[in-house]
């Protein structure tokens, strides 16, 4: 417990002004030797006294001590009483409540203003004072001193909120960089800053114009240069169609950006007008309050004190007008103005770090939903109003449910994007975007919203078989009806610009598509011989996710370090893992179609489908992920004999002309090849069993501990025995047959151990004259494995056409 603070023992506020000016001598004072008996007075030395002195201001006595203060030229010069100094606590007050003031001005502009105008108001009553113990028949001289001082009071309030707005400025230019697969793309050149004459044109504002110079992006490409004059200029809807890698998301993130800004000026206007308004009225009823106080005054000290008392009230009353203000229009003022959603997070998460990095000098805010992070740290980002959210679409329906503030009004949204809205808007995929977007067309619905759907396959028309257009009922579907499904579902009710740059093909021109057609035992084998031939950064792809754990296990065990990214990951390791591939140069992604759509990864120059994907959507969108920006890449296909029927399909709606090349195998390193991978398989059955014995052996054992029973040696597994094994003979290993197996486990992975520490691709070396030139000649390595895998095709297409020519 704190003891209590005894103000009883403080001394009086007139006591405190008072000091002792010695003018005699202290005399000592006799004490009798009786009092030191009991021992109550030991520690006395001395008593003096003093009889002459005189009581002086605390002032006059401290002359010596420290400097005298300035005099207040509203004290009266027969005054004694003068103001008390200001204790240390109050000026750490003072010094708390300035700091606190300045703190908040990065947080919330509205608060910096309500701090502003109530120290400005103390500044108020003090000209109120001296003019109050002035004569009062100088009105008209009081009332144009008030209102000088107000005009001071507006050009400070004006100066506080440009200092504002500098410090934002400053906080988004210096902000701390995330680290990010992105980072690389966007911070490529920005030690030199790139021309941007030819975005000038397309009604590209003028921060966004400073951003793409500092990003080195001199020239737009087509998708951009035919979307953003219809978007900005006539304010028109969109559905783009361009191939991968052509730069859709600037097409639709700077037409967001302009019109975040235009509703900001006009906005900043209406609000400009608003306050210049409410200053003159407030101006009046000072001026009023100031003369009516003035002319009733009669000059004595009660009569000013009173009014000071009475100048204290309306600054109270405006505080609390302030508040409601603030508390109330604060969403209204800051609604969400664009929206952008993606399929899947890591889309989103890309999306948001392009917004960023082209509104980099505007102040805009963007925010992030996606599923897989914490729910309460998004609902506080979005507590700071961002005008643009990126998002999926489960997610945010989840904090629409919830009804957030800044989600509860969708009116004033201004531009809504649909990322990949073929796949978006599936039967049977994201029922929650559906709900969004009834909800967006009824009673959140906007006339002036602009709505942007954009895809790279997005006019991909698939051919329905025979027997499904031979019924009365089957319609013939081409590219207008499917686009006008697309609009009706999504809630286009207008006229929109509908821009399609896809080829035929659909795919990239520089994309090298091969196949490689083998049996489904032997895909293992083609894969390994594929990343040891031909290392580089290289995403194989497989339909579903057990097939993504086994090839991790695998390629483990074979020291190829793969990453793999699937749906059952946690989204930290996901992130991390796709900042881990960006990073090396030479690495493996092993993937599900999570990453199939829209990631832009630099540097990929392999795509490999493990797994023949069930649609053409799917192949574009994966073979996308290479041959990015006018770069080169390949793309193989691992065709088995149930993969065959998907790739007749991809192969009839892509409308191939030519068959695809067969990538050139050397078989003479298979061999090797197949034993270190058949090595592999057995230690990673024998280690896929043991995990499996063991989250069965635990699983009981938690079963029995909560039923509080003791758990039978036969009902366990025992310690690493395999599970397979134990199903076949009906009962429990002995520890004997344990021990062997561990045995042999660790005798395969020494054997591998030791064909991995010799080279695959062996050259033959001439020994007949070892050190003819003076020293030995090593073994150089093989030109196939410095040659690059698209060199490889070439050579074998050139061979190809000259044999053709000979015949």
């Amino acid at each position: 417990m704190k003891a209590k603070k005894e103000k009883k023992f403080r001394p009086s506020f007139k006591l405190k002004q008072k000091g002792i000016e010695v003018l005699g001598k202290w005399k000592s004072v006799e004490i009798d030797p009786n009092l030191f008996a009991d021992e109550q007075f030991k520690d006395i030395v001395c008593l003096e006294e003093l009889t002459d002195y005189k009581l002086v201001s605390t002032s006059k006595a401290g002359k010596v001590k420290g400097k005298k203060r300035k005099a207040d030229n509203l004290s009266e010069e027969g005054n004694e009483e003068e103001e008390p100094a200001i204790s240390p606590k109050k000026r750490k007050k003072k010094k708390a409540l300035s700091t606190r003031m300045v703190t908040s001005t990065s947080e919330d502009s509205n608060r910096v203003e309500v701090d502003v105008i109530g120290d400005e108001e103390d500044k108020c009553e003090e000209v109120v004072k001296e003019e109050n113990y002035e004569d009062h028949g100088h009105v008209a001289e009081n009332i144009s001193s008030t209102k000088n001082a107000l005009k001071k009071k507006r050009k400070k309030r004006v100066k506080q909120k440009a200092s504002q707005a500098q410090e934002s400025l400053s906080s988004v230019t210096t902000s701390k960089k995330v680290k990010n697969w992105t980072t690389k793309v966007l911070s490529a050149s920005a030690d030199h800053k790139a021309d941007v004459s030819a975005w000038k044109d397309l009604f590209v504002p003028g921060p966004v114009l400073q951003a793409l110079s500092y990003l080195g992006f001199s020239a737009p490409t087509p998708i951009q240069a035919l979307a953003l004059p219809s978007a900005i200029r006539d304010n028109m809807d969109v559905l783009g169609a361009a191939e991968t890698g052509s730069g859709k998301t600037l097409a639709f993130a700077i037409p967001m950006i302009h019109s975040v800004l235009e509703w900001q000026k006009s906005n900043s206007l209406m609000s400009r007008n608003d306050s210049d308004d409410r200053e003159s009225h407030e101006e009046e009823d000072e001026i009023e309050e100031l003369t009516h106080q003035q002319t009733e005054d009669s000059g004595d000290e009660s009569g000013a004190t009173f009014t000071t008392g009475h100048v204290k009230v309306p600054k109270n009353t405006e505080f609390d007008s302030m508040d409601k203000t603030q508390s109330l229009g604060s969403h209204r003022k800051k609604p969400l103005l664009g929206l952008v959603l993606t399929p899947t997070r890591e889309l989103a998460v890309q999306v948001k770090h392009h917004i960023d990095a082209v509104a980099r000098f505007t102040g805009i805010k963007t925010a992030i939903l996606v599923g897989g992070m914490a729910a309460q740290k998004q609902e506080r980002v979005l507590n700071r109003k961002p005008e643009i959210v990126i998002a999926t679409p489960g997610r945010l329906w989840e904090l629409i449910k919830e009804r957030h503030p800044h989600l509860s009004n969708l009116r004033q949204l201004r531009c809504l994007v649909i990322d990949e809205a073929d796949r978006m808007v599936e039967r049977g995929h994201f029922l929650e975007l559906s709900q969004l977007l009834e909800m967006l067309s009824d009673s959140q619905y906007n006339p002036r919203r602009q709505t942007f759907v954009f895809s790279a396959t997005l006019t991909l028309v698939h051919q329905a078989p025979t027997r499904v257009l031979q019924k009365k009922n089957a319609k013939k579907i081409d590219k207008k009806t499917k686009l006008e499904m697309l609009m009706e579902k999504v809630g286009i009710k207008g006229k929109p610009k509908v821009i399609d740059l896809t080829r035929k093909e659909a795919t990239v021109e520089t994309l090298t598509e091969t196949r490689i057609h083998c049996d489904t035992n032997e895909k293992d084998y083609y894969l390994y011989y594929f990343l040891l031939q031909y290392p580089g950064r290289t995403m194989v792809f497989a339909n579903s996710i057990d097939c993504i754990k086994r090839l991790s296990s695998l390629l483990t065990i074979l020291n190829c370090d793969p990453l793999p990214l699937h749906a059952n990951m946690h989204q930290k390791q996901r992130l991390k893992n796709l900042e881990r591939f960006a990073e090396r140069e030479t690495c493996v992604l092993l993937t599900t179609d999570v990453a199939a759509r829209g990631l832009d990864i630099p540097n990929v120059q392999h795509v490999i489908h493990y797994q023949v994907p069930r649609t053409s959507e799917l192949y574009v969108h994966r073979s996308g992920r290479t041959a990015r920006a006018a770069h080169e890449g390949l793309s193989l296909l691992l065709i088995g004999p149930d993969d065959l029927i998907n790739f007749r399909k991809i192969y009839k709606t892509l409308e191939k002309s030519e068959e695809l090349p067969f990538f050139p195998v050397e078989t003479k390193y298979l061999t090797s090849v197949k034993e270190r991978m058949n090595l592999a398989r057995q230690i990673e059955k024998v280690e896929f069993f043991n995990s499996r014995a063991k989250q069965h052996n635990s699983w009981l054992q938690q079963a029995a501990e909560a039923l509080e029973i003791d758990l039978d040696d036969d009902f366990l597994f025992c310690g690493n025995t395999l599970y397979l094994w134990f199903l076949s003979k009906g009962g429990k290993t002995t520890e004997q047959e344990e021990s062997q197996k561990q045995k042999m486990l660790k005798g395969m992975k020494k054997q591998l151990k030791h064909m991995l520490s010799q080279p695959l691709f062996k050259v033959l070396m001439k020994t007949k004259y070892p050190t003819q030139s003076g020293k030995l000649l090593l073994p150089q390595p093989s030109v196939s494995s410095s040659e690059s895998a698209l060199g490889t095709i070439s050579k074998q297409q050139a061979k190809k056409k000259k044999s053709i020519k000979l015949n």
